[in-house]
């Protein structure tokens, strides 16, 4: 068995206490992001996981770390499950931490789904991006029509010997009858956490959904996968810019069974080949928000010149305020409008719901629209098809409304924050039609 190293802790903006470990010590940060729980320290004993580990050590320093709500990680209530962009700040706080600026950043299954958002809105602490063997439910396919009906079935069988060797015989088919490997499994499960944490993990793992920001990732990209697996990846290399797709022989979905040895030469040679490889750093994924006062010019010929101003002036001191709680940046002011940027859409979307309920103390109404997608930086300010699209969102919303694409609804899928659907639109200058979404409740 191998000596697990220290543990160690960052501090998210959120005040959530993330466990991560820093092993080896190669040219090159690696972060390696397991499929939906683990237990850093447990990991150690399963001896083909630590071999894997450790030759990932020498190929670069290696990063690793429990999601919150898992294992060694804060937990969070399980009926309140984290966004995504909160998922990712955990990333960000352990870079920050373990004094790491750029990572190549590796995905295993589902830990794709955070290493993809990672990439597309962070490329400049990306070097690159490798998902091994891609799971569906991050594209949005595959997802079970009723997660909860599942949920008695799930709680009564945590990690008991039923549901680890379950676990096996579908993703490590070749270690079936590995007793060592389905004990190791049960221990997992039982250590990440309690059953119903389990299932809120799960139930993450199902409901994020990243095919709408796939085409925003503008990092070099490598796609494995074992060509006999149950779960052979979409055409990836197709929707992801700079994506090679590279299959080796196996039906092992799981990394820890069969011969890990191809995949890891090709994450190997994918790293080497990075070495002094400049980072496109002028597009970035932002969620974008268009506001828009209601009937302004007939507050502004009922107020007059002086009191109109004094009251736009106090409703731009609303804007600005929420946008710093929430972490956006102002982009422009056009007229009574503001155009702003964040780096996470629920945040967005609290930020623009917050801004609407206040305004409305003024007497004002607001019409918001919210867009997630690739944006051109151009001398500090953003513009492309996603900035027009949420222009266009924000000009649909009735007064009062707040408009977001479908792909932010995606993207925040289990938040907890609610949608009325409320059609396809046909937006003025978009080649085709959105389906939009009222914001309902956060």
């Amino acid at each position: 068995i191998a000596m697990a190293p220290e543990t160690r802790y960052a501090r998210t903006t959120d005040g959530t206490h993330v466990a991560y470990q820093v092993t080896g010590d190669g040219p090159i940060d690696i972060l390696l992001m397991r499929a939906w729980h683990s237990h850093l320290e447990h990991e150690w004993e399963e001896p083909i996981l630590a071999g894997i580990f450790r030759r990932l050590g020498s190929a670069g320093r290696l990063i690793r770390l429990d999601r919150r709500g898992t294992s060694l990680s804060d937990r969070f209530d399980p009926s309140e499950l984290p966004t995504l962009e909160a998922r990712v700040d955990d990333i960000r706080a352990v870079l920050d931490a373990a004094g790491s600026e750029r990572v190549v950043a590796i995905g295993l299954a589902h830990g794709g789904a955070l290493c993809s958002y990672f990439a597309a809105a962070y490329p400049e602490r990306t070097a690159g991006l490798v998902l091994y063997g891609p799971v569906p439910y991050m594209f949005g396919e595959n997802v079970p029509g009723d997660i909860a009906s599942t949920k008695d079935e799930f709680l009564r069988t945590w990690a008991t010997p039923e549901a680890a060797r379950q676990v096996v015989e579908f993703a490590a088919p070749s270690r079936a009858d590995d007793q060592d490997l389905v004990a190791w499994i049960r221990d997992e499960e039982r250590l990440s956490g309690t059953a119903e944490e389990g299932f809120a993990q799960w139930e993450l793992v199902v409901r994020t959904n990243v095919s709408g920001i796939l085409p925003s990732i503008h990092v070099p990209t490598l796609v494995v996968w074992r060509n006999e697996s149950r779960w052979p990846p979409p055409p990836l290399d197709t929707l992801i810019p700079h994506a090679t797709l590279t299959a080796v022989p196996g039906r092992d979905h799981a990394l820890l069974a069969g011969d890990w040895r191809p995949p890891l030469a090709a994450f190997e040679e994918f790293i080497d080949s990075l070495s002094g490889m400049e980072p496109e750093l002028d597009r970035v994924l932002s969620t974008v928000m268009f506001t828009d006062i209601v009937g302004s010019t007939e507050h502004a010929a009922r107020l007059g010149d002086r009191d109109w101003a004094s009251l736009l002036e106090r409703h731009h001191g609303v804007v600005r305020r929420e946008l710093a709680r929430h972490r956006g940046r102002e982009i422009d002011t056009a007229g009574d409008g503001f155009f702003a940027a964040f780096d996470g859409p629920a945040r967005a979307i609290r930020c623009a719901v917050t801004v609407r309920d206040a305004v409305a103390d003024l007497g004002m109404g607001l019409r918001i629209g919210l867009h997630s997608g690739e944006c051109e930086r151009v001398d500090g300010g953003l513009r492309g098809v996603a900035v027009h699209i949420g222009a266009r969102v924000g000009a649909s919303a009735s007064p009062g409304e707040v408009l977001v694409t479908s792909t932010v609804r995606d993207l925040v899928a289990g938040s907890g924050i609610g949608f009325e659907d409320v059609g396809i639109r046909e937006l003025k200058g978009v080649p085709e039609a959105w389906r939009l979404y009222r914001v309902a409740s956060i």
